[in-house]
């Protein structure tokens, strides 16, 4: 497949993935805000940080490893064995989740049953959801490796909305069975998700359409474990061996990448520095926050670290791939960190002057008050970090080779250990609002790390993609002008003041955006046309 191609549809995919995941976000948001009025804080602290802990670690150590090493390189390979050494995921899981379910029920704090009833059941079903989704792996890593983008949006969006439903459904009728609510609506979520993903492929498979495409995988049973004989040798093999060791390098660096993504989490879990109350609200301001983050940087990183891992081989130096590739993958990588910065600048920019109103109409004053603003301020910051990791690790985990890997590694180590350190301190110190500051260091030491790599890479051609990095003088001077005027505004009109002063607030930020985004179009041409032409084409062309 031609660059410019991977290009179209690997931006077809991550829009495709934003704009319909914010749909059917939109109706999960508002059923989570009703679902807010009826739990207490020490159930939401539970469920989201304990039992979402537990769930998110069993997926990340089994599969995240045999994410990166089997959708590096080109879709043509043999997929017999990749589609074994994927099915190693499920064992792998089943090990995790037996391993950190003992450790979650017997060396954990129990939560009071008369507030938290059900404990022992949330564990068992959390574990087991995990082994479940781990089923629909191979089928996950064939649809995201051939780029099928609506099925990854639908499966996704279903089995949100259906764990939403139940959720609400149950709080309503059944208020009483505490964590059995959300055991079933977690087992739901699972089920539904593996389920789309079967039903298609096993649609799919031997139809005209897959014929037409060439799709490598002619037959149901294929998607099964089998031996394969081995085109030099003659023997029986069962794994691509290649493959099984880049995944054993991605796994040492996965482990350590999950404490850097859940760090906090891992210390309210084992330390006990907040609560079960104080996690539910900071859980809840985390998951609001990081809205941005899941609607757009995810899928972006997601579809875009295929696009560099089809468009340039692994381990080669720039002088070695070929240059019309190389162009092409720098001025994307330019343009896409350029896009993400100047989302995050926005959202750093109005969060501030806006935490405290969001977090009142969203939740109450359960969330407005106390810490909650502070949170929601220092996530807006949190995003911008985000933003820019998201990207730049995408392109530098793409272009890796094994011994690469393992030298980053050490590094992720010795990160792990100062990010835990700093946690730590930062929290007795500053509360929750220290677990945010916490990540940003953490955040701010990897994007360097990315950014280092990322500029030795390029240093030997004439592209320069970080360039990316640096917005035009005058919409920083728009933004600052935002930042000032928004943080009077609130300091005037909100949040105590009546709904008419609200909307005043409300008003002064939709006019800083408004000036803004006029000169963004104006100063941010070359990206205007990036946006335009890969990821809202389709969208523009429908219209027409």
């Amino acid at each position: 497949m031609a660059a410019q191609d991977v290009l179209g549809q690997t931006a077809r995919l991550a829009s495709s993935s934003a704009l319909l995941q914010v749909l059917f976000r939109v109706v999960t948001f508002g059923l989570n805000a009703f679902t807010l009025r009826y739990l207490s804080r020490e159930l939401i602290g539970v469920v989201n940080v304990r039992l979402t802990l537990l769930y998110s670690t069993v997926g990340f150590l089994a599969r995240e490893a045999f994410r990166r090493a089997c959708l590096s390189g080109s879709a043509k390979r043999n997929w017999t064995k990749t589609i074994n050494l994927l099915w190693l995921t499920v064992p792998l899981g089943v090990f995790w989740s037996l391993i950190l379910g003992l450790v979650w029920l017997y060396l954990l704090e129990v939560p009071d049953p008369s507030v938290v009833p059900h404990y022992q059941a949330g564990v068992v079903a959390f574990g087991l959801s995990a082994i479940i989704e781990l089923l629909g792996e191979p089928f996950w890593v064939l649809a995201q490796a051939h780029l099928f983008v609506r099925l990854k949006v639908i499966a996704e969006s279903l089995s949100v909305v259906s764990k939403c439903i139940l959720t609400v459904t149950l709080v309503i009728l059944y208020p009483h069975w505490g964590l059995y609510i959300f055991s079933l609506a977690q087992l739901l979520y699972v089920s539904v998700l593996v389920a789309c993903y079967v039903i298609y492929f096993v649609m799919f498979l031997g139809s005209p359409e897959a014929t037409k495409k060439s799709f490598p995988v002619a037959r149901v049973k294929a998607l099964l474990p089998s031996f394969v004989e081995d085109e030099y040798f003659f023997l029986q093999t069962f794994v691509n061996w290649k493959e099984a060791r880049l995944t054993w390098s991605f796994f040492k660096q996965s482990f350590l990448k999950q404490i850097l993504t859940e760090g906090e989490r891992y210390m309210m879990t084992f330390l006990n520095v907040l609560n079960f109350g104080d996690q539910g609200v900071y859980d809840i301001v985390n998951n609001l926050g990081s809205l941005v983050a899941r609607f757009i940087f995810l899928p972006i990183e997601e579809s875009f670290y295929v696009f560099f891992a089809k468009v340039l081989e692994r381990g080669k130096t720039v002088k070695d791939q070929k240059q019309d590739d190389v162009a092409m993958a720098a001025n994307v990588l330019e343009l896409l960190l350029k896009f993400v910065l100047l989302i995050g600048l926005t959202i750093t920019v109005f969060g501030y002057a806006y935490s405290q109103l969001a977090l009142d109409i969203y939740g109450g004053s359960m969330l407005s008050s106390g810490t909650g603003p502070d949170l929601l301020r220092c996530y807006s910051l949190y995003v911008l970090f985000l933003a820019v990791n998201g990207v730049t690790e995408c392109f530098t985990f793409a272009l890796m080779c094994k011994e690469e890997v393992d030298r980053y590694n050490f590094v992720m180590l010795a990160l792990s250990f100062i990010f835990l350190c700093i946690s730590y301190f930062l929290t007795h110190w500053y509360g929750s609002v220290g677990f945010i500051l916490a990540n940003c260091f953490n955040m701010a030491i990897r994007i360097a790390h990315s950014t280092h790599y990322i500029y030795h890479y390029f240093r030997e051609s004439t592209h320069r993609p970080l360039t990316g990095l640096l917005p035009s003088p005058a919409l920083l001077l728009l933004y600052f002008i935002s930042a000032v005027g928004t943080a009077f505004s609130e300091v005037l009109f909100c949040c105590d003041k009546g709904w008419m002063a609200r909307l005043i607030h409300i008003s002064v930020g939709a006019l800083c955006l408004a000036a803004t985004l006029v000169t963004m179009f104006c100063t941010e041409t070359k990206l205007i046309h990036f946006v335009r032409s890969h990821f809202l084409s389709r969208y523009l062309k429908k219209g027409t």
